[in-house]
């Protein structure tokens, strides 16, 4: 692809930097930008260095937050009582866009993956053994996708929680064996929690 100017070029490479965008793509939103006024373009570079910046995780599940606690975690109307172990953000925003849960989350921040080099080490999961153990946890929920990885590590977690007298518990497969849950519908991902059922190994 040829630019007209460098300075083109630049924003172009490092905007198709991000998943799923080309050079064509990039090439558009650059023009997009150029469109703009300089002070709604300079509020939107400011918006990604401030998300870069300023966001934090909560320190007691991982999730991204303002603060050093989720409003999820601070609310005292959520059940505090129950976790919901998710792969990663993507999974807690569409558990959340059902409505059907209530208790609280725990973002392993991935999926033990030996081929990959992701063993338990590279994931929350000693934090998570961690509020088990010190929380008055009631249940544990697997929300993690039907794939190879997703039950290794399912099976990983419980065999570490079969210590602690606490439920353990599966979203029911509404979900697809291999598919990943950022991915399902919202009314199959809600039934899947509402009807979840007892996690076996």
């Amino acid at each position: 692809m040829n630019f007209p100017s460098v300075l083109i070029e630049q924003a172009v490479n490092e905007l198709s930097k991000f998943p799923g965008v080309g050079k064509k793509s990039a090439m558009r939103m650059v023009l997009h930008i150029l469109k703009q006024t300089e002070a709604d373009a300079t509020k939107m570079g400011e918006a990604i260095i401030k998300v870069r910046s300023n966001i934090k995780y909560c320190k007691r599940c991982f999730n991204v937050s303002d603060a050093e606690t989720c409003n999820i975690c601070a609310s005292p109307k959520r059940n505090q009582h129950t976790i919901c172990i998710v792969e990663d953000l993507r999974d807690v925003m569409a558990i959340e866009n059902t409505s059907q849960f209530n208790g609280t989350y725990h973002i392993l921040g991935g999926l033990i993956s030996p081929v990959n080099g992701v063993g338990p080490n590279n994931l929350n999961i000693e934090q998570l053994l961690q509020r088990v153990t010190n929380e008055q946890t009631n249940e544990v929920i697997m929300a993690l996708s039907a794939t190879l990885e997703g039950d290794t590590t399912a099976f990983y977690i419980s065999k570490k929680l079969q210590a602690h007298a606490i439920k353990i518990s599966t979203i029911s497969r509404g979900i697809a064996i291999g598919g990943e849950l950022e991915y399902a519908d919202e009314v199959t991902l809600g039934r899947s929690i509402v009807l979840r059922v007892p996690y076996s190994v």
